[in-house]
Formats: C-alpha cells, sequence, structure tokens
C-alpha cells in the first residue's frame, strides 16, 4: 500500500467547494484513492463527496492518502500537492 500524510491546506478544510475540487481530482487520478482522518481513522473512497464531507476535516487538520495500486506514487503525490497548498486544480506535474 501507499500512502501519503498531508496537511489540509484549506482554510475552510474539506468543505463543500474545496471537497468537490479534491473528489473530482481523486476521481481522475487513475488509481483508486481512499483518505482517511488522522492516523487511525476509518479510510472513505476519496472520489466520494459524502465520504470526504464525513470526514469532517478542518483546516490544518492531517489526513492520509492511500492506495493498493503500485504505481500510485505519483498520482498521491499530485493529490497530496493539492490538499497542502489548497489548489483550484490538480497540478499536473509534482
Amino acid at each position: 500500500m501507499v500512502e501519503r500524510s498531508v496537511t489540509v491546506g484549506w482554510a475552510e478544510g474539506l468543505h463543500a467547494r474545496p471537497a468537490s475540487i479534491f473528489c473530482r481530482a481523486a476521481a481522475a487520478a487513475g488509481v483508486p484513492v481512499t483518505v482517511r482522518k488522522g492516523a487511525d481513522g476509518t479510510p472513505v473512497n476519496a472520489g466520494s463527496m459524502l465520504g470526504v464531507l464525513g470526514l469532517g476535516a478542518e483546516g490544518g487538520d492531517e489526513i492520509v492518502l492511500a492506495s493498493e495500486a503500485e504505481d500510485a506514487g505519483p498520482a498521491l503525490d499530485r493529490l497530496a500537492k493539492l490538499v497542502a497548498e489548497g489548489l483550484e486544480e490538480l497540478p499536473g506535474t509534482v
């Protein structure tokens, strides 16, 4: 399993618009991705708006992105950058 821990960079956390941006990016990542809040949280499908909103992740909270796919590293790096920097769209390269 490939994982990336990242601090949520959006001040409002993973709510409304940021959650929508994140879910679209996760769904387009090309590999299945889960996300959980903190090290002990329950993982949810990162492409599920309801799942992501249910995490209740606020700005400054740590989330963990994970994938079982062996080649998931670059996709998780791009998603981590999106979350950490509070970007409005998925970066093309890291």
